[in-house]
This record gives structure tokens, sequence and C-alpha cells, in this order.
């Protein structure tokens, strides 16, 4: 297997092997329609026989356009430095192993050494934050359990940006900074960990860099957590945190394995980054999880919304990457530490690279066949890793300026008509300036449509909520909007 290039941006667009992947690749391109024309891919817009005349249902509103990057945000994008990213990955794999049950102690190998270095630079970019980025490294004990034959400390590293006017309204982004070779039980062996995951540290630790200077309307929390090959301890641990705190989640994202556009075929996709979206929550009440099923909300849970939000503020004319959101929790076979913040009841989504590359991932450090296994740093695409890190900051950035979601959305019930009556109540924080009404036929995986119904608590909207999927969204004045909520009928 030939070795991949470091160093390759998601500019870089050079030709492959022609493939199934780059056959499906260009089917999708040409599914999605023009980017110049500001149409999002996958809405009713963008697909063929959609045209003027031929949309049905058809409903008031607007066509929904993807949101344009402001000044402060088009400023965050352009700071995301490749080479310091670079810089964050070769140091993190020096440290020989990540593994969990590696040394603590020792200040050049193990998981110890690495949690240190990440704290010290943490606290280096808090400096610049005036005091309202603070660094801590909460720590736990986890008895014997699956993979932890012994009692094992457990610290996260975590930067918090506290909000100004919406502190308790959080939103993180979070990477592993354990690592593992071939066998789970394996901490003495090296486990460089550069794309599982070096790289979604690094994304972690560049926007807490960018963010430590601005200022911010809810938290932003930049986190690197431990434990996530042996069973997702430190990202349980960092979500039973917020849970017992009553911290106001609305938003996580796991950055795991964002470290390489090639696949394991020698394909590029250096524009493309998955992001996995569970349906249904599992923490919801029965009572509630039937009433979704009867309805058709089974594709709006808020972390299907949130990965809408995703697909809405990510794309390629602000970032140069194309989210591909992907309607499951996680691959076959995987797991990641969105997981934990879900099964607190909190929105949460991951993102991973394409099309990976398995000779490395959880692979001893060997020649074999010819062949170089291993997690090592020479297999990362730093440009992929910072057009990544971009997405995210396109994401949370907004996510932390807008007003909160909508409380106790309702859609009224009580009778048989053919528009539909929505109500809702505000959010935590400052008030917004409005809300927006959005809606899809139930067939479309984004929103198509949206109307401004101002500022008010209820619209009825000229449109039969059987044949359509609302949600209602929070508008500040400066243009910011928070996710959609789906509404359900009132409780009996």
């Amino acid at each position: 297997m030939s070795q991949q290039p470091t160093g390759g941006t998601p500019n870089d667009d050079r030709p492959t092997a022609p493939n199934r992947r780059n056959f499906l690749l260009s089917s999708a391109a040409v599914t999605a329609g023009a980017v110049g024309t500001h149409v999002l891919p996958g809405t009713a817009a963008a697909q063929p026989g959609n045209g003027a005349g031929n949309d049905w249902p058809d409903g008031p509103g607007e066509r929904v356009r993807p949101h344009q990057p402001d000044a402060e945000l088009r400023a965050i994008l352009a700071e995301v430095d490749e080479q310091r990213i670079e810089a964050i990955v070769r140091k993190l794999a020096s440290f020989g192993t990540r593994h969990t049950l590696s040394a603590q102690d020792d200040p050049e190998r193990g998981v110890g050494a690495a949690r240190d270095w990440i704290a010290e630079e943490m606290r280096r970019y808090a400096e610049a934050s005036g005091g309202r980025m603070t660094v801590t490294v909460p720590s736990y004990v986890q008895e014997p359990a699956s993979r932890i034959p012994e009692p094992t400390r457990i610290s996260n590293v975590v930067a918090t940006l506290r909000g100004d006017t919406d502190p308790n309204r959080v939103y993180v982004v979070s990477g592993h900074y354990d690592s593992r070779a071939s066998d789970p039980m394996d901490a003495t062996s090296d486990a460089p960990g550069a794309d599982d995951d070096a790289s979604g540290v690094a994304v972690a630790m560049e926007l807490a860099r960018i963010t430590a200077t601005r200022r911010s309307q809810a938290t932003l929390v930049f986190a690197a957590v431990a434990g996530e090959e042996q069973g997702l301890y430190g990202a349980a641990f960092l979500a039973r945190q917020f849970a017992e705190a009553g911290s106001d989640v609305q938003g996580m994202f796991t950055c795991d394995i964002v470290g390489s556009s090639t696949a394991d075929d020698g394909t590029r996709d250096p524009r493309s980054v998955r992001l996995f979206a569970q349906g249904p929550p599992t923490t919801e009440a029965p009572e509630r999880a039937e009433t979704r099923r009867t309805i058709g909300g089974d594709n709006d849970s808020p972390a299907r919304q949130l990965g809408r939000f995703v697909h809405e503020n990510g794309h390629r004319s602000a970032t140069g990457m194309d989210v591909r959101v992907i309607y499951r929790l996680d691959r076959y076979l995987r797991g990641g530490d969105h997981r934990a913040f879900l099964e607190e009841g909190f929105p949460a989504a991951r993102f991973t690279e394409p099309n990976e590359d398995y000779a490395h991932q959880h692979q001893d450090v060997r020649e074999e066949g010819g062949v170089q296994y291993g997690d090592l740093p020479e297999f990362c695409d730093f440009g992929y890793i910072a057009g990544v890190a971009r997405v995210n900051a396109a994401t949370l950035w907004p996510l932390a300026q807008a007003p909160s979601v909508p409380r106790d959305v309702v859609v009224d019930t009580s009778g048989l008509t053919n528009d539909t009556t929505l109500s809702w109540s505000p959010g935590s924080g400052t008030a917004p300036e409005g809300y927006e009404v959005v809606w899809r036929p139930t067939a479309e995986p984004f929103w198509t449509h949206v109307i401004a119904v101002g500022d008010t608590t209820s619209a009825t909207i000229d449109l039969s909520k059987d044949n359509v999927i609302f949600g209602v969204r929070a508008v500040a004045a400066s243009g910011h909007r928070s996710p959609a909520v789906f509404p359900f009928p009132p409780e009996a």
C-alpha cells in the first residue's frame, strides 16, 4: 500500500483512480445541484423534477438557503492553522502510547504525559481570554469493569469559555486523547494514535485557542477525554458532570477519526466529512416515544435537528467541506463519545472521515507483507483536519451566538383543519428578535422552506400538518438562528 502524502488540503481535488466510490460521489454531486445557487444539497429545491409548479405539497415560505458566515465567523475560520494542527498531532503521537492503562506519572511516555501536555497548552490559550476561559483536569477512579482490570484514574482536560448572557447553555466539542494497539489491553506497545484520535483532540484544541480571545453568548467547552478505547469512560464522566450540575447542554460533537482523506483503496475525498446523528432518543419516556412513532417524528430527534444545523452552516461555500449527514448512531461495530452524552439526554453527534483505512486504526506498528501498519502521523492529512475544524467552528460559533432553542413547541390537534397552528415558549437567555417556522415534505431529509413569523409565541400556517414536517427556531437580532424544534401534540 502506498503511503499517503502529508499536508494535503481540502482544496486539493487531484483526480484519483476511477472506482465505485468516485462514481457515487460524482452521482451525488449531479443530484445535489450547483453550489453557486446556494441551494443546499438534499433539499427539495435541489432535486430533479422538483422545479416550480412540480413541488408537492406546495405551501408558504421562502426556500431555505445556507447560512453565510458573518465577519466574526469569517475571521475565526481564517485563523484555523494547519501547521498548528500538525504540531499537536505529532506531539501527541510522540508520547509512544496514550493507552488508558499506561503510565500516569512518566513525564515523557504514556497517558499521563499526554494529559499534562494538553492541559499546559490549554492553559496557555486561556491566558489570552481575560479570565473568561478556565482549564480543569477533572478525574475519578474507575473501579474494575470492562477493559479496566484494576482501579484506574480517568482524567479529562476541559477548557471552558464561559458565556456572557446565557452561561448555563452549553455546547461541547471533544476528541479522545487515549490510544490503543491491536490488543485493547496492551498498555505498553507503541500506539501513536495519530488519526484515532489525536486528530480530534487537535480540532478541539485549535478551536479553544481561536475562541479564547472572543466573547460568546452561551458557554463553549473544548474537551480532551480519556478512556474512550476502553469503553467511553471519560466521556461518560464528563456527560454525568454536566447532568448533575443541571447544565443545559444543547449540542455536543465528538471529532473521532477525522485525520485522513484517503481510504484503504487509495481513494481521496478531501472535501467530505461524515456526521452521524441518532434517530429517536433512547432516553424518551415510553409515552413520548409512542407519540413520536404515531406522528412520524422518528427523523426529528434533537440529534437530527443538530445534524440539519450543521448541514446549513458547515457547507462548502463557508468551510471548503461537504457535510455528509448519516442518519444512524455510528458505524457498524464501532462507538464514540457522543453516545455517552445521548445517554444523558443531550443532543450529540459524531464527525468522522469519509472512508477509513483500517491498516492505520487499532493496529500494532509494524511492516507486514510490504504494508506499513499503525496509526502514524505520516498517514494523516493535516489540511483535511483543518477543514474539519472549520466545519466545527462554523457550527459551534453560530450555535453559541444564537438564541436558545424554543421550549414546549406544540402543534394544535384539537380539531380537523387544513391549516396548522403551532405554539411555543421562549428558551433561556436573552429574548430572541423573533421566530421562524420551517417545514419540509415528509420524505425530505432537510428543511426546505422557512416562514418568518415575528416576535410571537404562536402562528397559524396555511399548510396541513398531515402532509409536512414542521419545526420552530429562534432568531437573534444578529441573524443567528437556533436549531429547529419538532412540535408534539399537547400532552393529555
